[in-house]
């Protein structure tokens, strides 16, 4: 009996003991960074292909997100930087449950609502015998960050992020009139290495008169080139204003309506048809991908990165934020 009582304390110190002793010399964040509890974070993502929401742990979504928006070949620091910037975004998204559309989930796999996202059987067929070797990259870049996420006076940032910049990147200002502190426009230097840093789009003049009338019907057009005049250009060179007709639009409507990579565009007339030639690819504002990759190629690290697309932030972990955000309900 004596045997099976020592027993019995042994097995008892071991289950409860240890880690109670170790909570008292390390705390609860002991657990947590080391992952010897691991509480299960569970985000609500509407699939738009299906209709349908896929309830998926949290980390394993930012891995969905990541293989979806970044090349998987691109620099670890890169991708490193591009985890934070989804982890962030989507936990902007959950804060702010602003979409009426999303039926109930935190976020969508639509990019114009959310953030695109890869399930590992689209990532199979997408990657086919690379699939291993890609994954595992894409999951070192989440695993190293892992719960970490961008915040300025205490809050999580908007981390918006685009393709390619012209050169320099666009502030929130230029784009949508709104003062953010951490969204100014830097200089992105290696942006010129994209494949769509240069793009050109050939558009018939009365296709460019039929979706302008399209979008704003009371638009008076007599002459298309001689009314056709860049009003404002930002810092950075991305078109602010431009004058068509009797109507002045901004450079990103202009982006939206034909369709271009980019707001930085300037305009030249071929016969029958204006070619829209254009730098950069996206809004411009936040990290630029393809600088980002740029710059971990010089050495810079994730945080670097992250600092220089987004200034004067802080990089915490989640739960410094509201650690009750991603619970189970």
């Amino acid at each position: 009996m004596k045997k099976i009582g020592v027993l019995f304390l042994t097995i008892f110190l071991a289950i409860i003991g240890v880690p109670a002793l170790i909570t008292s010399f390390f705390g609860k964040s002991y657990y947590e960074h080391n992952n010897i509890i691991s509480e299960e974070k569970i985000i609500k993502v509407l699939d738009e292909k299906t209709n349908k929401i896929m309830e998926i742990e949290f980390e394993e979504y930012i891995k969905g997100v990541l293989a979806a928006e970044m090349p998987a070949l691109f620099e670890l620091e890169a991708l490193k930087a591009q985890a934070v910037a989804a982890r962030t975004y989507a936990i902007k998204k959950i804060e702010q449950k602003s979409e009426a559309n999303l039926k109930g989930a935190d976020i969508s796999t639509d990019f114009s609502k959310g953030q695109a996202y890869l399930s590992k059987d689209e990532l199979k067929e997408k990657w086919g015998e690379n699939f291993e070797a890609y994954y595992n990259r894409i999951s070192l870049a989440v695993e190293e960050t892992k719960g970490e996420i961008m915040t300025y006076e205490e809050e999580p940032i908007e981390a918006v992020f685009h393709s390619t910049s012209a050169g320099f990147t666009q502030s929130a200002k230029d784009i949508w009139d709104v003062d953010v502190p951490y969204l100014k426009s830097v200089e992105s230097q290696g942006d010129i290495e994209s494949p769509v840093f240069k793009d050109e789009q050939k558009i018939s003049k009365q296709k460019i008169v039929n979706l302008l009338k399209e979008r704003y019907p009371d638009i008076i057009i007599n002459d298309l080139v001689g009314e056709f005049q860049i009003v404002e250009r930002s810092s950075g060179g991305y078109v602010k204003k431009i004058q068509i007709g009797n109507k002045l639009i901004s450079g990103e409507e202009i982006r939206d309506i034909f369709n271009l990579k980019s707001s930085c565009f300037s305009v030249q007339e071929e016969g029958d048809s204006l070619i829209f030639i254009t730098k950069g690819y996206g809004h411009g504002a936040g990290m630029s991908q393809y600088g980002a990759n740029y710059m971990a190629k010089q050495g810079k690290t994730y945080k670097d990165i992250l600092k220089h697309y987004y200034q004067n932030i802080d990089i915490i972990n989640i739960n410094e934020v509201n650690e009750n955000l991603l619970d189970n309900e």
